[in-house]
């Protein structure tokens, strides 16, 4: 394993984020996962905000990548991003200094999933966010119809290896839960490597997640859980009494598994949590051996679980929900943007704050700066304070509106002092976070 790679590696295991500021670790400002560096939504570097100032309204490129609800990621001096249009997904790699096109790999694939049915007016194409991993320069990809790829970002984007899902799994439609209507969005979860591994939540009858040979695309290992595959954005690592383990939102509910040597794919613990309409889209967010689980529908609400080798327990359960947004965790508080901005305590599930209204569409993250940058509705961008000394109330910043053309349900980015945002028609947007002197 590269030292890159394997910081990257440690960084995913950190009890707490909180010193990244001071440590300066930060993964050399590269977001290179699904939310970021810590896959958690905090970033070490800054947010721009120099004391009076944020951004320019006006952005420093735009490119169209493709529809879709991917997120772009970062590493080195290039924004990759994964998209549809007429018939084909393109995997682009473009300059972060200007927009240009580096290279783009294209293959045939449907603009849905084979068994999608609902909601397809609100969304199309990939929504699953592509996997960089700095050990082997290949970036990984998942197409909403169960093309798994992977790219080789050093030989202009060259196929390395490429499997489908649904052929190799079969993973069934989701079933309708109680009286909603049936939803099945297909392939949504990231990719993510651990170690030798690029782990998939695939949700066939054999295995909800399977490892794979993250060079040659063989399979190595299958869960023992065989639950279908949730709706979420990624998996997320935790270590249980030192074990580490993987925990993922699966059609059923929460499933966290082993990823230690002989024991890898044990289940460690499931928590039931059936969403009306599959809608578990907020993916687990992980703190110290807890995990955060929250649903809109007929759960409205956010459940704190305490995870040992034993299982789950939960510690406390709070009226506040999320449907969309995985919640942000940092220094004692936990941060959401659906429907409207919010702070909740950590502690006693009790909320702090609410602030102005975001829409269904929103991702937040906290930087370095003790700041929080919030993407939502149809190209809205919040800069709020969240320092010591402005935690019992909401303080903005600052504000930019109307910057996209549809719903911006991709995640946001931060690297290198630049934000790149997108929206589901497929504008990606950069800004510099830094100010001429």
């Amino acid at each position: 394993m590269s030292p890159k790679s394997f910081i990257l590696w440690l960084l995913t295991f950190l009890p707490a984020v909180d010193n990244l500021p001071e440590t300066g670790v930060a993964c050399a400002g590269d977001w290179p996962a699904w939310r970021g560096p810590n896959r958690n939504g905090i970033v070490a570097e800054n947010s721009g905000w120099d004391g009076k100032r944020w951004i320019n309204s006006s952005p420093d490129w735009t490119a169209q990548v493709g529809e879709g609800a991917s997120s772009p990621i970062v590493y080195g001096r290039k924004v990759y991003a994964l998209g549809y249009h007429e018939g084909q997904n393109s995997v682009s790699c473009l300059s972060t200094e200007n927009g240009e096109l580096l290279w783009k790999q294209s293959y045939m694939t449907p603009r849905y999933g084979r068994n999608a049915t609902g909601d397809e007016g609100i969304y199309s194409g990939p929504s699953s966010t592509p996997e960089f991993d700095p050990d082997t320069d290949l970036l990984y990809t998942l197409s909403a119809d169960g093309d798994l790829h992977a790219w080789n970002c050093n030989a202009q984007g060259k196929q390395v290896w490429q499997r489908n899902l649904y052929d190799d799994y079969q993973m069934p439609q989701r079933a309708r839960v109680g009286r909603s209507g049936r939803r099945d969005y297909g392939y949504t979860s990231a990719p993510i490597v651990y170690r030798e591994w690029l782990l998939v939540e695939v949700g066939g009858p054999t295995g909800t997640i399977v490892a794979f040979d993250k060079r040659t695309g063989q399979e190595a290992w299958k869960s023992e859980a065989t639950s279908v595959a949730g709706h979420t954005g990624a998996m997320a690592f935790i270590q249980v009494e030192n074990v580490p383990c993987v925990a993922c939102m699966t059609f059923d509910g929460l499933l966290v598994t082993r990823l230690d040597g002989p024991h890898a794919g044990k289940t460690v613990a499931t928590y039931p949590w059936i969403t009306d309409f599959a809608n578990n889209i907020a993916g687990p967010a992980v703190y110290n051996e807890h995990v955060l689980i929250t649903s809109e529908y007929n759960h409205r609400s956010m459940c704190k679980l305490r995870i040992t080798l034993q299982g789950a327990v939960k510690v406390w359960e709070s009226p506040v929900s999320s449907k969309a947004c995985t919640p942000v965790i940092h220094d004692g508080k936990i941060y959401l943007a659906w429907r409207n901005v919010r702070s909740i305590d950590w502690e006693s599930g009790s909320v702090d704050w609410e602030g102005p209204r975001i829409g269904d569409a929103g991702s937040c993250i906290v930087t370095g700066d003790r700041k929080l940058i919030v993407w939502g509705e149809q190209g809205t961008l919040l800069l709020a304070d969240v320092a010591a000394t402005q935690r019992d109330r909401y303080v903005e910043l600052a504000r930019l509106e109307n910057l996209a053309a549809n719903d911006v349900w991709p995640h946001p980015a931060i690297a290198r002092q630049q934000l790149f945002c997108r929206d589901r028609n497929g504008t990606l947007i950069c800004f510099s976070l830094k100010h001429p002197p």
